[in-house]
């Protein structure tokens, strides 16, 4: 019983010291947060203002609900519903840490991603090693010393170098239990790869190449600003931001002149290198050339990283732009005749995570399970884009060639904990023989009773031998149920 006791306050302590870890670790960006944004924007371009709002904030609102949360949704459950025949017998489920993960760090969001990623992981109680990205190595190395320095205990966390040959040596090296990698499809199937030859699990956080759709019954005036504002933050190079608008024809002129103000009034914003806007801006140009347009008249090229933000409307299905397979902000705009229409196009490609619809009747929407799967996403915005996805217990996971797996929220956690079941048996109960033939046929006279069975619905199915065994062996249980009735 000592023993026993012993590991209980054990696991107790555990969990305790990194209830206190995410306390101080909470203070600790909220104090530092401000600086934090400044070595992002130094390190990658993204102003420094939004990059406070769109990481920090995120972030350290991540943190106070895991403080709340976490131990509720990891704690070990008493499993309910067993089948009369197992009286004396009890199931318990519990949630027990994989053991050592493996965090392959992206650059686009350096400091919101890996921190919601590495405090998930810890919370869970992993051990983790951390690859920053070589894009943001030092944005993430004050966020990795921050962690580190709130007290985390030895082993825990362990940076390696950021540069891709670090990755490739850690994924060879192996002896990890789990693999977090955000990026794209391309090095994602890479990491992939490495993974199979040891089954190692993975969770492979890829980008979207998604829609937004707007119906006839939309404010347009709100899709307009909604979309153009998820199309241009973060340079456009965020993974749920829509690559694509599908507009019904009944309110697309409308949807453009909304739209127009935001498109002609842009500046220029810069990317993360000059190869990524030369892409947007040569794909803008095919699909004018196809037969599209720019809404502003204006067509900037792309100069040493910058682009101005790009909207092309009248965007025939064809254009390579509308397929999405780019990172920067550029939005094609493409008439339907109807919501149908919208789906079916939205459905030829493989990237999805989020979708955004725009429309007054929300609750059909929300009510549409067909819908949700046609969609194929994880996270389907009503009115809104990419803004409502902060929510801390949002859940990503990604679909077709958007990866697998799932992170963040409430399902991210417990994706890095293991379900393992305990059934106890109580001590009285003797230890159960194999049932005779005799018991076999009593237990299957009551278990038909209990059920109501009836052969009837089976007729066709039957041949008429077997239809009359089974007639006659619900003959037997009406007499059983008639002699329990007496």
């Amino acid at each position: 019983m000592g023993t026993l006791q012993s590991r209980h306050s054990t696991a107790q302590f555990l969990w305790n010291a990194r209830h206190a870890w995410l306390r101080k670790f909470e203070a600790a960006v909220a104090f530092h947060a401000l600086e934090m944004a400044q070595q992002i924007s130094d390190e990658i371009g993204k102003p420094r203002e939004e990059a406070y709002v769109s990481e920090l904030l995120p972030l350290i609102a991540s943190i106070r609900w895991h403080r709340k949360c976490a131990r509720a949704i990891l704690k070990s459950q008493r499993m309910g519903g067993k089948p009369w025949w197992m009286m004396g017998r009890s199931l318990r489920l519990s949630r027990v840490p994989l053991g050592r993960v493996l965090i392959i760090a992206t650059w686009n969001y350096p400091v919101g991603l890996l921190g919601i990623q590495l405090l998930q992981a810890i919370v869970a109680g992993n051990t983790v090693v951390v690859k920053p990205s070589e894009r943001s190595p030092r944005s993430q190395g004050q966020l990795l010393d921050i962690a580190q320095a709130c007290g985390l205990p030895d082993g825990v966390l362990r940076v390696i170098g950021s540069s891709p040959q670090a990755g490739r040596d850690a994924l060879e090296t192996g002896g990890f239990d789990h693999v977090i990698f955000t990026g794209g499809t391309s090095t994602g199937r890479a990491v992939a790869a490495h993974c199979a030859e040891t089954l190692t699990p993975s969770t492979l956080e890829l980008s979207g190449q998604d829609s937004a759709f707007v119906l006839e019954d939309a404010n347009v005036i709100k899709a307009a600003k909604s979309i153009w504002m998820a199309c241009t933050m973060n340079a456009g190079q965020t993974c749920m931001a829509p690559r694509r608008v599908f507009v019904q024809r009944g309110c697309y002129k409308k949807f453009l002149e909304a739209l127009a103000p935001h498109a002609a009034g842009a500046r220029p914003v810069q990317l993360i290198d000059h190869a990524a806007a030369q892409r947007c801006e040569e794909l803008a140009r095919q699909a004018v050339a196809s037969g599209g347009r720019s809404l502003s008249a204006v067509m900037d090229g792309a100069r040493a990283g910058w682009l101005r933000p790009l909207a092309i409307v009248d965007c025939p299905m064809e254009a390579n732009l509308v397929e999405g397979n780019y990172f920067g902000p550029v939005i094609s705009v493409v008439p339907v005749d109807h919501f149908e229409q919208a789906i079916e196009f939205h459905g030829q490609g493989n990237h999805h995570l989020a979708a955004s619809i725009f429309t007054r009747d929300t609750s059909r929407i929300a009510r549409d399970d067909d819908l949700k799967k046609r969609l194929g996403v994880s996270v389907i915005t009503l009115n809104d884009c990419v803004l409502p996805t902060g929510h801390p217990a949002l859940a990503i996971a990604g679909f077709g060639q958007s990866g697998w797996g799932t992170s963040r929220g409430v399902e991210g956690l417990l994706h890095l904990t293991r379900a393992v079941a305990t059934t106890t048996t109580a001590r009285w109960l003797p230890v159960a023989d194999m049932p005779s033939v005799k018991v076999v046929q009593g237990l299957s006279t009551f278990i038909k009773w209990m059920s109501q069975a009836k052969p009837v619905a089976w007729k066709k199915n039957l041949s008429a031998p077997k239809f009359e065994r089974v007639r006659e062996e619900h003959e037997m249980a009406a007499a059983a149920r008639k002699e329990l009735s007496k």
